[in-house]
């Protein structure tokens, strides 16, 4: 099940990627329409997302974006480009926050009026006890402006898509409200309907066959009034799915103090966010956003990162730290350097990611993309049918009437074409307020296959930094000039283990380090100079022995022997030719691996730890985490191979890594897991991408995507049997129009409120996380 790998960009046409956004649909048949058009076209493959108001189109070099554009506008849509998004740029994937406002308010004008119009309309309708003499031309006037301008909307979105040939909901909806207004119509001025003294009740089946003057004025008004209810309701819950990116694109700072030098005095000038460029330096004050990445330059703080990370926990900065744009400075005052502006920033990318795994579509939603496509035509044909079926068997052509607006009326495709978009928009939101990136909505099928997990041990499970974990000095010497003098060596080179034992040094002695002379690096077997007059050496135990004859005493020896039982890495210090003492440095564990990997096998899946080191350090990590199956000292090359051998043995793998050397291994998994402190290669081959630096968050990752697709299941699951047993129910006349507009109205909603439960997700891991 090795997902497939892009083709070579010289095996076919070049190709541009575009995004659009399109105005004016109203349904889901309006974007299988709009996708098929755009199809048709020689080289196009395009994808329309309904609830996102997007398209997702690649074209070769051909074809123009106007080519595009025009195809979208000459069926009666509108189209325009999107910009990549970027934190002072809202891209995703919806129209910017005011006008979803005004969309939302539109739809709440004409539904208060149609309400306080509607309401008499249906009692009077309903209840004989009110109907007085000529009650029937007050409902007429109270009705008409909400059949002809409260059900305006569907009026010209059903006028627009039949001068171009088609069939949406809207037609559906107006076809069915106009039929019920114009029957009233005539019933009232051609027949005994508009007489003084007429009565009509109210019937929950629509399977009256005594002939007698009926209006369906409360249906017009009811369903019309019941369809805008929905419509709003659905572009505010649209508007709140979409809500966690909004938030995300608006961390980014609207301006930023920038630092200028002139004749050596520094001066302070602040400018928008859009004029800041790659190495200028910027002040970043307690409580101010960080402007861009970049890397600290002097001053010290605290740094809220919880909107990118989903970490509560401030993060201690200092100089040399890497920092994000759109955090928070929640200490000092800052001097930082930008790194990275504009869409190559990190906020941008995470952006970017979001987006496009919004406009794509997951496999369970293309069978209700090609059911919405010809659901209208297929619905019109039944209401068709109906009405001649109920006629041929002798029925009244009341009963007939009402049996087949009921069928237009209760037809919903908006809710199959909903189902995914809405579930898939929220659960990428909250994942990148969590800080997890889903890449595409066929990682949710993926998460739910998986059954076994790679994790990669450096970087990972473990830190990927060597830490000084232990001194152990001879008999005769001082823990604190042993640590003095192998620090004041091994700081003079640039080895990871030199770097750890000169950190561990300085945060437990008082005094600074000594100065070094002579100093002498031996590749991979240590390093020697003067240090205080005294010739020092620092290396490997037998390193030391042979070459300098400097065995180590017998307690050492045994102390060396029970470090490296448990696979970590000494280096014995001497000088004036005697072994002094070994300083011992690790690659740490995190503190929530251990958990993390119980929490995955709660999730059903088997951990396996894959690492280049050896056997007996692989083995020890494994045992402190809980990991039973370890795959050690395996070459970067070849952990691609593990992945396969795996998979060929039956197993659907997902990989979890952040080094460059796990690339191949990520893009082979059934499932490729990057951590956040990860390379952009290890990033670009996964499909989920974990912003915060913490394997507990791959079990976030994990639930949210699995709950994200139960929720798009349990969605189509609704949408397909609730048009299934409601066609039928009002094809028999089994449902009064009436209600079934307001099943209609409800089912949309229903779908969009249930996958709005998805913001409620809450993580397992981090200090604020609960199970949920």
């Amino acid at each position: 099940m090795t997902r497939p790998q892009p083709p070579s960009a010289t095996a076919e046409a070049a190709t541009d990627t575009v995004e659009l956004d399109i105005g004016g649909m109203t349904c889901a048949s309006c974007a299988a329409r709009i996708e098929k058009k755009l199809n048709k076209l020689e080289g196009v493959s395009a994808s329309v997302n309904f609830a996102t108001e997007r398209a997702h189109v690649s074209a070769p070099t051909t074809v123009t974006t106007q080519d595009l554009v025009d195809v979208v506008e000459r069926i009666g849509y509108s189209a325009s480009v999107i910009e990549a998004p970027s934190p002072d740029h809202h891209a995703d994937g919806r129209r910017e926050p005011e006008a979803e406002q005004s969309e939302a308010a539109r739809w709440r004008q004409r539904l208060f009026v149609s309400t306080a119009l509607s309401v008499p309309v249906v009692v009077l309708s309903m209840t004989p006890t009110f109907q007085f003499r000529n009650w029937q031309w007050l409902v007429f006037a109270l009705a008409a402006p909400v059949a002809i301008w409260g059900a305006l909307p569907f009026h010209r979105a059903a006028f627009l898509n039949a001068r171009h040939g088609a069939a949406t909901m809207d037609t559906l909806i107006s076809v069915g409200v106009g039929a019920a207004f114009l029957w009233s119509c005539w019933a009232l001025f051609f027949t005994d309907a508009g007489m003084p003294g007429m009565r009509m009740r109210f019937e929950l089946l629509s399977t009256d066959q005594s002939g007698a003057p009926h209006l369906y004025l409360e249906v017009a008004a009811a369903v019309t009034t019941f369809l805008l209810a929905g419509r709003y309701l659905e572009a505010r819950a649209k508007r709140a799915s979409g809500a966690a990116m909004r938030a995300l694109l608006d961390l980014g700072a609207k301006d930023v103090a920038v630092l200028h030098e002139t004749d050596g005095v520094l001066s302070e000038a602040r400018i928008p966010i859009s004029d800041l460029t790659v190495g200028d330096l910027f002040v970043v004050r307690p409580g101010e956003k960080i402007a861009t990445d970049g890397r600290v330059e002097s001053g010290t703080s605290a740094v809220d990162a919880s909107m990118v990370t989903g970490e509560p926990v401030p993060v201690e900065v200092g100089p040399g730290a890497e920092v994000v744009g759109g955090t928070v400075n929640a200490g000092g005052r800052l001097v930082v350097r930008a790194a990275r502006v504009g869409s190559e920033t990190q906020l941008a990318q995470i952006a970017q990611l979001v987006a496009a795994a919004q406009s794509g579509k997951a496999p369970v939603q293309r069978l209700a993309d090609r059911v919405s496509a010809v659901f209208v035509p297929v619905v019109i044909a039944l209401a068709v049918g109906t009405l001649g079926a109920w006629l041929l068997t002798g029925h009244s052509a009341s009963a007939a009437f009402t049996a087949a607006v009921a069928v237009l009326i209760i037809a919903c495709p908006c809710a199959l074409g909903l189902a995914t978009p809405t579930a898939l928009l929220v659960g990428t939101g909250r994942g990148a307020q969590l800080g997890v990136v889903i890449k595409g909505p066929e990682v949710l099928e993926a998460t739910r296959q998986v059954d076994t997990v790679i994790l990669d041990k450096t970087g990972t499970v473990t830190t990927g930094r060597m830490e000084l974990v232990a001194v152990l000095p001879a008999a005769d010497v001082e823990e604190s000039e042993l640590l003095s003098y192998a620090a004041a060596i091994e700081g003079a080179s640039e080895h990871p283990i030199g770097a750890a034992v000169a950190r561990g040094a300085a945060a437990r002695l008082a005094d600074p380090l000594p100065e070094v002379a002579e100093f002498r690096s031996w590749q991979g077997l240590g390093v020697s100079g003067v240090v205080q007059g005294r010739a020092v050496v620092a290396g490997r135990p037998k390193w030391l022995a042979e070459e300098w004859s400097q065995p180590l005493p017998e307690a050492l020896e045994a102390g060396l022997a029970d470090e490296e039982a448990i696979g970590r890495t000494v280096v014995a210090i001497g000088w004036d030719g005697v072994a002094r003492g070994l300083v011992v440095v690790a690659d740490r564990l995190k503190p929530t691996s251990a958990q993390a990997v119980a929490d995955l096998r709660g999730l059903g899946l088997r951990p396996v730890l894959l690492t280049g080191d050896n056997a007996r350090s692989a083995r020890r990590v494994a045992d402190q985490v809980g990991i039973d199956e370890v795959v050690a000292e395996v070459l970067p090359a070849d952990k691609a191979a593990v992945v396969r051998r795996l998979q060929e043995a039956g197993a659907v793998v997902a990989m979890v890594g952040d080094g460059v050397n796990d690339a191949a291994a990520l893009a082979t998994a059934d499932l490729g897991i990057s951590m956040g402190s990860g390379t952009d290669v290890a990033i670009e081959a996964s499909d989920l991408t974990l912003v915060r630096d913490d394997l507990g968050s791959t079990v976030d990752a994990i639930r949210l995507s699995r709950r994200t697709l139960r929720t798009i299941k349990g969605n189509l699951v609704w949408a397909f049997g609730y048009n299934l047993a409601a066609l039928p129910l009002a094809g028999l006349g089994l449902l009064n129009p009436l209600i079934a507009g307001a099943a209609m109205a409800f089912s949309s909603v229903f779908v969009v409120t249930n996958s709005l439960r998805l913001r409620r997700f809450r993580p397992v891991s981090g200090p604020a996380g609960s199970a949920g």
